[in-house]
């Protein structure tokens, strides 16, 4: 019996086509436009949509467009990093799965390549199992919602969808915090010592948390284990939100403000990390990177080092392996015995890691 046809989806956020004011326009506009980003009814949404389109549509994309230019390679960092990420899975499947025949692709919620697309190029490429793996370690309705949405749009409007399966978060997945854990640790091991780790996620406004979104508890749950695994003390680590936008309260406490006293408690050293990203992208390579060590470094630190983002290290490909074996367990089998086979080299995986 031949095994239906199964592809991955790696997706992350999105990122403009080109580093040009028309392009970033485009894709704030996709963006900000999803009411999963920017919640509110009624006035409140009509408010929001004329603040969006004649003011932040207008001054905005000049000035991020600037900002993407003095990180662009050829192409987005983000899109370089989810396409290294594709390519890396798709080896490591098929040396770990020889005998499974799975494709991986990219897919981005706002921009190119976008996820209904590639939902649409997949169904009519026969592909029976699609694997969605949002690239979001901690669950929020701002990032990970809008790919259920995606999903359950294309579903609506397609008569014979495949089986589709969405990895819904992988906060505290013990493979997840060994990979970080070892990036701190090489890291560490060929720069200078450090007084503290500081560990900045992507904030969400207080009143999404407020509501009922997991995403700070996901994010707290990230810092505790991590903390654990390197062995740090209560004074060696801190957890901080960062790239804020608009009036309203966001998540506390925020990473610049943080940066900005630490000097004064006698903290001068500090190493930074951004666990909610699986790769790098503007908010880590400009705003950690640059602007956040010039306030740091203006209030009077001496030394600050980002530590980059998983990206396509080995430990994020290990992660992404486990990821698709735990997900996938049935579709290759008329019984997997409640998936004891794949737990089984699952948890030698973790153990090897450990």
């Amino acid at each position: 019996m031949s095994q239906p046809k199964t592809a991955v989806l790696l997706v992350n956020l999105g990122s403009p086509d080109q580093p040009t004011p028309a392009a970033v326009r485009r894709y704030l506009k996709e963006f900000l436009s999803d009411r999963r980003v920017v919640e509110g009814d009624g006035i409140m949404r009509l408010v929001w949509l004329t603040v969006l389109n004649c003011i932040i549509l207008t001054f905005r994309p000049r000035k991020v467009a600037k900002l993407y230019a003095s990180i662009w390679d050829q192409d987005s960092p983000l899109r370089l990093v989810l396409n290294q990420q594709v390519a890396a899975l798709q080896l490591a499947l098929q040396q770990q799965l020889p005998q499974r025949d799975i494709q991986v692709f990219s897919a981005m919620t706002y921009g190119n390549p976008g996820l209904t697309a590639r939902l649409d190029e997949l169904t009519q490429a026969g592909y029976r199992k699609i694997l969605v793996l949002p690239l979001y370690p901690q669950y929020s309705a701002t990032t990970t919602a809008p790919i259920y949405d995606l999903i359950s749009r294309f579903q609506q409007k397609t008569r014979d969808f495949p089986d589709i399966r969405v990895v819904h978060d992988y906060h505290d997945h013990p493979l997840y915090i060994s990979a970080l854990a070892q990036s701190v640790k090489a890291f560490r091991a060929d720069n200078p010592q450090s007084d503290k780790l500081v560990l900045s996620y992507h904030g969400i406004p207080q009143e999404y948390a407020d509501k009922g979104d997991p995403y700070p508890l996901h994010c707290h749950r990230t810092s505790e284990l991590l903390a654990k695994q390197l062995g740090l003390t209560s004074d060696q680590w801190q957890t901080t939100f960062q790239s804020r936008f608009g009036p309203k309260a966001w998540l506390q406490p925020y990473t610049d403000k943080t940066l900005e006293k630490l000097p004064e408690s006698g903290v001068k050293r500090v190493d930074i990390i951004c666990p909610a990203f699986s790769a790098d992208c503007l908010e880590t390579l400009e705003e950690i990177a640059v602007e956040n060590r010039d306030v740091f470094m203006e209030a009077g630190g001496e030394q600050y080092h980002y530590i980059p983002a998983l990206n396509a290290e080995p430990g994020m490909v290990s992660l992404m392996v486990a990821l698709v074996k735990q997900n996938s367990c049935g579709w290759f089998c008329q019984s997997c015995n409640n998936c004891n086979t794949c737990n089984t080299n699952e948890q030698n995986e973790i153990n090897d890691a450990s």
